[in-house]
């Protein structure tokens, strides 16, 4: 937190001290502490922990989901999916429209920052031609790539919130998605009384159905409940197959993007992988136990942990940027905190995970902000005034924890 935080205030940017070496240095300074142990115990104590079975299997749902991702992405079904969502939005709905496709790429595509890069050009276009703020439209941009960031089964985000409360995927989407859709619905009506009387002539360029087909695919066999690893990779196989046939790829081409949709995973992979061991040695040295106190001494009730975990991982996410690193951070000692309270795993993963995106989505320091503001060349700042979308689905967060949703399954 203070490397994070030190950088950030010193530079002026929290993401010029590289994530990864202040992750190392931390564990570093865990393992030299309690000399009352021996080294080499303290370092079999961190490798136990990087190497727990959650993480390991993480580990290999990231490099699935980033190789996916990029498959898809590089035979065209991005650009499908945005074409054929733009022709069927009504010219005078623009700005709920791309709120909207904003919503299902994130959903697809696992990643609010690539949702950001692909959709921020046709934002800024559409307020070229029209009397709208480019800020209102960066920030519809924004809102919705929080939407699949918090949902998304091949979000690091989500995977993170999953595996570190040992909660099914399904379980977890089906809570968060009833949470968090009256604050979609609210936001695009909002967005659409804003922009009233705005229209404009978007070009209408060619899709095909085709390859907008494997992020269905995936969307549909992860709710039906197929194991993830086989979602992922049938995924795989079939945006592979689409983008062969129809020339995007060739053999060697098609496993180069696979390679490097992996690689691009690598940083989120060694990062969990450290954290853990870190976590691990601080359990052992009595850290997690004196946190937990700390964390749980004013709580009274189940709803009062609910809301200590909300507050965990928003202070975190505050502090570090970063809702996926948040959650790897503050996901074991939530999990301690959930079991304590007899708090469902799916409901703790959803707390995780809305109380981070909401945070994030509000970080004009934070990286969805930085991406839209350079494509636009606006100050981050100036879009937090339309940011309607994370403070709703904060509202709505607390809300469920206050009226006690989802109920407790029966067993």
């Amino acid at each position: 937190m203070i490397l994070f935080i030190g950088s950030g205030v010193i530079t002026g940017d929290f993401y010029a001290f590289p994530v990864i070496v202040a992750i190392t240095i931390a564990g570093a300074v865990a393992l030299a502490m309690n000399r009352k142990e021996s080294f080499t115990k303290k370092v079999d104590i961190f490798c136990q922990g990087a190497g727990n079975l959650n993480v390991m299997m993480m580990v290999i749902i990231f490099l699935l989901a980033g190789a996916f991702s990029e498959v898809a992405k590089g035979m065209g079904a991005v650009d499908s999916t945005v074409n054929f969502a733009l022709s069927v939005v009504p010219q005078n709905l623009l700005v709920v429209g791309l709120f909207i496709i904003a919503c299902f790429i994130s959903l697809s595509m696992g990643t609010s920052v690539g949702t950001i890069v692909a959709l921020a050009p046709i934002g800024v276009g559409i307020s070229d031609l029209t009397d709208l703020s480019i800020a209102l439209v960066m920030a519809a941009v924004v809102g919705g790539s929080m939407f699949g960031d918090n949902l998304s089964f091949i979000s690091d985000t989500t995977i993170t919130a999953v595996r570190s409360q040992g909660a099914q995927m399904k379980d977890k989407f089906k809570v968060n998605f009833w949470i968090v859709l009256p604050a979609a619905i609210v936001t695009s009506i909002i967005l659409a009384i804003i922009s009233m009387g705005e229209t404009a002539q978007v070009a209408h360029v060619s899709y095909s159905w085709v390859k907008i087909v494997p992020y269905v695919l995936v969307i549909i066999l992860a709710l039906s409940g197929m194991n993830v690893f086989l979602v992922l990779a049938l995924g795989i196989v079939l945006a592979g197959a689409v983008g062969l046939v129809d020339g995007s790829y060739h053999l060697m081409s098609l496993l180069q993007t696979i390679g490097e949709g992996m690689s691009g995973m690598y940083e989120i992979a060694f990062l969990a992988i450290l954290i853990a061991g870190m976590v691990e040695v601080i359990k052992f040295n009595g850290g997690i136990d004196f946190l937990l106190h700390l964390a749980t001494s004013r709580i009274k009730s189940k709803k009062g942990a609910e809301f200590g975990i909300a507050s965990l991982v928003g202070l975190t996410n505050l502090s570090t940027a970063n809702n996926t690193i948040a959650i790897l951070i503050a996901g074991p000692l939530a999990k301690n905190i959930a079991e304590q309270y007899d708090i469902e795993p799916r409901k703790s993963a959803s707390i995780l995970d809305i109380f981070s995106c909401t945070v994030q989505g509000l970080l004009p320091y934070g990286a969805q902000f930085l991406a839209a503001a350079s494509v636009a060349k606006i100050s981050p700042v100036s879009m937090l005034q339309y940011s309607i979308y994370p403070i709703l689905i904060g509202i709505c967060g607390m809300i469920a924890i206050s009226i006690g949703y989802p109920s407790k399954k029966k067993a």
